[in-house]
C-alpha cells in the first residue's frame, strides 16, 4: 500500500493541477473576458498540462487522464491492478479541482447569474455550467446556425483523444529516434493538447479526458446546477465526455502496439537501438532510494 501511495497522490495532484487552471481559464473568459480569443485558452490548458507532468512523473508516470492509462494497459507498458487506482485518483482530482474552482469564485459566479437573469439549474444556466464542464455545440462560442448531435460530438471527441494518446505513445516510444528529449517530452505533448483544443472547442469544448469532465461536472451538479450537468441540455454527457474518450484511448493502443510499433522495432534494429518497451510496475513507479533515505517506498 505504501508503494501506492506516491501513485495515487502524483495522478491526483496531476489532475488537480490540470483541471483547476484549466477550468479556471473558462471561468475567468466567462466572467470578465479575461482572455479574447480561443487560442489565448487553448494556450493556458496546454501549458497546465505541460506543468502538471513536470509536477508528477516521478510519482506515477504522469498519465493525468483515464484515457491515457486504458491505452497504456493496452499496450503493455503498465500492469493491469494499477489501472483502478489510476482512475480513481484521476478523478478524485478532477473533483478537488472543481470543488477548488467554486470556492474561489462561487461569489462572482453567482453575482454574474444574478446581473444576466441566469437562474441556476435552467437550460440558461449552461453559460455557467460550462465553467466546469463541457458542452455541445460550445455555449462560449454562440452560433445560432449550428446543431451537433450526440454523435457528432462524440467523434470529435474520439478523434482528438485519439491523436493525444498516439501522440503521447509516440513522443515517449524509445524506438522513435526522432522523439524529443526526455527533458522536453511535456511541453511537446502540451502543445498537442493547445492544437487539438484549437480545432475542436468550437464543437465540444475539446474535454479529451473523462475525469477532467465528470469530476467538475459532479461538482457542478451538487452546487445547483443539476440536470443541466448530469446528464446536461442534451443529454449523452457520458457518451461524448466519458466513453467515447475511453473508447478512442483504447483504439490509439491498438493502432500504436500493431501497427506502428513492429514498424519503428523494425526500423531500430536497422539503426541498432533498444526499445522494447517494459510494463509500469510498482518498484519503477516509486522508486526505492539505494541509500535507505526520503526516497524509499517502504
Amino acid at each position: 500500500m505504501k508503494r501506492l501511495l506516491p501513485v495515487c497522490f502524483g495522478e491526483f495532484l496531476g489532475v488537480f493541477i490540470l483541471v483547476f487552471f484549466g477550468i479556471s481559464t473558462v471561468a475567468v473568459t466567462v466572467l470578465f473576458n479575461a482572455f479574447s480569443g480561443l487560442m489565448q485558452v487553448a494556450l493556458i490548458w496546454g501549458l497546465a498540462v505541460t506543468l502538471a507532468i513536470y509536477a508528477t512523473r516521478h510519482l506515477s508516470c504522469a498519465h493525468l487522464n483515464p484515457a491515457v492509462s486504458v491505452g497504456m494497459v493496452l499496450a503493455g507498458r503498465m500492469e493491469r491492478r494499477l489501472l483502478p487506482w489510476y482512475m480513481g485518483s484521476q478523478l478524485l482530482g478532477g473533483i478537488a479541482g472543481g470543488a477548488a474552482l467554486l470556492m474561489l469564485l462561487g461569489v462572482p459566479i453567482a453575482q454574474f447569474e444574478v446581473a444576466n437573469g441566469i437562474v441556476r439549474g435552467t437550460p440558461e444556466s449552461v453559460r455557467t455550467a460550462m465553467m466546469f464542464g463541457e458542452y455541445f455545440p460550445n455555449p462560449g462560442i454562440p452560433q445560432p446556425w449550428l446543431e451537433i448531435g450526440i454523435g457528432t460530438a462524440a467523434l470529435a471527441e474520439g478523434i482528438g483523444t485519439f491523436v493525444l494518446v498516439s501522440m503521447i505513445f509516440l513522443l515517449t516510444e524509445g524506438c522513435n529516434v526522432g522523439r524529443p528529449a526526455e527533458g522536453v517530452s511535456p511541453v511537446f505533448i502540451g502543445g498537442t493538447v493547445t492544437m487539438i483544443i484549437s480545432v475542436l472547442a468550437p464543437l465540444t469544448q475539446a474535454g479529451l479526458n473523462p475525469a477532467r469532465d465528470f469530476g467538475p461536472r459532479l461538482v457542478a451538479y451538487l452546487a445547483g446546477w443539476g440536470s443541466v450537468a448530469i446528464p446536461g441540455p442534451q443529454g449523452g454527457f457520458f457518451a461524448v465526455y466519458v466513453a467515447a474518450p475511453l473508447l478512442a484511448g483504447a483504439a490509439a493502443a491498438a493502432f500504436f502496439r500493431l501497427a506502428v510499433a513492429p514498424l519503428m522495432q523494425a526500423r531500430a534494429t536497422q539503426l541498432e537501438c533498444s526499445c522494447e518497451p517494459e510494463p509500469v510496475k510498482l518498484a519503477e513507479i516509486a522508486p526505492v532510494n539505494p541509500g535507505g533515505t526520503s526516497g524509499s517506498a517502504e
